[in-house]
């Protein structure tokens, strides 16, 4: 395909959609299509637990027991914005119904004394990392604000949706062909085809606008930095740090303030909402 200039133009589409409806625990593919607002993906990151004692997220970078919980909505969400209540089921097998909170002491019993369940982030609320995992102007930095460019409330770590290519996965393969590299572990929101194209070619996004199908459109905002979330043992997925490794060698950015950094993907924010289809195409544009 040749855009109006005679340039050879890439040929994109929506490989596979999905959400995780509660932040950390595992996600789940959307076979057939989603409406995105300015709040990401319907349902997505729809809840997190939260330490009230720190003011903290909880995510599996430090409680990496949620990684093998799953999370399901007891009723789809409605175009209301109204949250539905969630059933998890923890590592054990029992169930938590997010609908009674007396169920919350199972949730207390797993990951701690003084943990809530929210569908909204309070003001002041943390995400957490490693020392040493940031650098730049943040190398001394162990938190940041939730959400920092996502709307208000919101409970994602950065922006509202997360991209990532075929072909960046393809790269990680070939550069780490005995590693188990799944979408499980990079848990993006839309996994885009690129089949005439090789690499990391998302690097080259930030700043542009995608649209998807017919009325999504998307502005690209930053590559997304990786972390020892990657390399967590989930469902079927062993423990592997050589995949964190493998970014480190084949894809680390500048990304300003934040320091040098392995990343894989990219953040967007939401220009015009829409719904998306699995197999939608998708224009790069900018």
């Amino acid at each position: 395909m040749r855009d109006r200039l005679g340039r050879t133009m890439s040929t994109y589409s929506v490989a596979s959609l999905w959400r995780y409806p509660v932040k950390s625990m595992a996600g789940e593919e959307l076979l057939d299509s989603v409406d995105v607002t300015a709040r990401g993906l319907r349902g997505d990151r729809a809840y997190a637990l939260v330490d009230t004692a720190r003011g903290k997220v909880c995510t599996a970078r430090k409680f990496r027991e949620l990684l093998k919980c799953r999370a399901q909505f007891v009723t789809p969400p409605g175009s209301d914005n109204r949250v539905p209540a969630v059933q998890i089921t923890l590592p054990d097998g029992s169930v938590v119904d997010s609908g009674q909170p007396e169920d919350h002491a199972k949730l207390n019993a797993v990951f701690g004394s003084q943990m809530t369940l929210v569908s909204t982030a309070p003001d002041g609320l943390m995400l957490e990392f490693a020392a040493g995992t940031l650098g730049g102007k943040h190398a001394e930095t162990t938190a940041l604000p939730v959400s920092s460019a996502a709307p208000p409330g919101t409970l994602f770590d950065y922006a509202s949706v997360h991209i990532i290519t075929t072909a960046t996965f393809q790269r990680l393969k070939e550069a780490y062909p005995e590693g188990d590299i799944t979408i499980q572990r990079f848990r993006p929101n839309i996994v885009v085809n690129s089949p005439d194209e090789t690499g990391f070619v998302e690097n080259s996004w930030p700043g542009r606008t995608l649209t998807l199908g017919t009325e999504l459109v998307l502005r690209i905002s930053i590559p997304c930095p990786r972390c020892v979330m990657t390399t967590l043992p989930q469902a079927d997925l062993p423990h592997d740090p050589r995949i964190l490794r493998t970014l480190v060698d084949q894809n680390r950015l500048d990304l300003g303030d934040f320091g040098h950094l392995p990343c894989a993907g990219v953040y967007a924010d939401v220009v015009q909402p829409g719904s998306i289809r699995r197999g939608d195409r998708v224009q790069l544009c900018g």
